[in-house]
């Protein structure tokens, strides 16, 4: 007597639901993006070259310590006011820079006590090793907001013209190139890199100290 075949299972209903599956997940799943702070590191030097001698007006010295006080130039300020006194600073053009070129578009006092030039500033940025996580971000984005506020302001005088409905002008400059990383625009990243050059980023963040 022949054995009976065992009955094939249909396997393409399971096939069906499975790619189904796949297009659901591949639809609802959100990748996040890394998130952090926007630093650019100095590149690695083994060369042993003496740095260069910086006078101590064109250094803006900013310390929190333990009990999270704020301490500029060796005073205590409240960090409402320390976006504005970062400005005056970065924005002082009292002097030359290295090549010999005086700031012609600073808006500054121009006080003989206060930075050269934008070139030449720099915020020297220290905490403790108390200092709490979230005192430190707030200055540390009061600092970075007084150079914003800069360059917004020399982008607005520069290209206004290509961004006459827009209230930041350097702002939208970055979401265009951000929108548009994958596509090569060489003018607006010159004028980018052109803005960013008058108030160049020169934020040290120093290491606390052991104590």
């Amino acid at each position: 007597m022949a054995k009976r075949a065992a009955p094939e299972v249909n396997a393409g209903s399971m096939a069906d639901i499975a790619f189904l599956l796949l297009i659901f997940f591949l639809v609802t799943t959100t990748i996040e993006k890394d998130k952090g702070l926007l630093r650019s590191l100095p590149p690695i030097d083994d060369s042993e070259v003496e740095p260069p001698i910086i006078k101590q007006k064109n250094l803006f010295t900013v310390l929190i310590n333990r009990r999270n006080q704020l301490l500029v130039e060796d005073e205590q300020m409240e960090l409402k006011d320390l976006r504005q006194a970062a400005i005056e600073f970065l924005d002082n053009g009292g002097g030359q820079n290295a090549e010999g070129q005086s700031c012609d578009y600073c808006q500054g006092k121009r006080s003989p006590s206060s930075s050269d030039h934008p070139d030449k500033a720099i915020i020297s940025m220290k905490h403790d090793r108390e200092t709490s996580y979230e005192k430190y971000i707030e200055v540390q984005n009061e600092l970075v907001a007084a150079y914003n506020h800069l360059r917004e302001r020399e982008a607005a005088r520069l290209y206004k013209q290509f961004y006459p409905n827009e209230d930041k002008v350097y702002a939208a400059m970055l979401a265009e190139k951000e929108k548009n990383q994958f596509k090569k625009d060489e003018e607006l990243n010159a004028r980018i890199e052109t803005i960013k050059k008058l108030y160049p980023l020169k934020l040290s963040e120093a290491e606390p100290d052991n104590n």
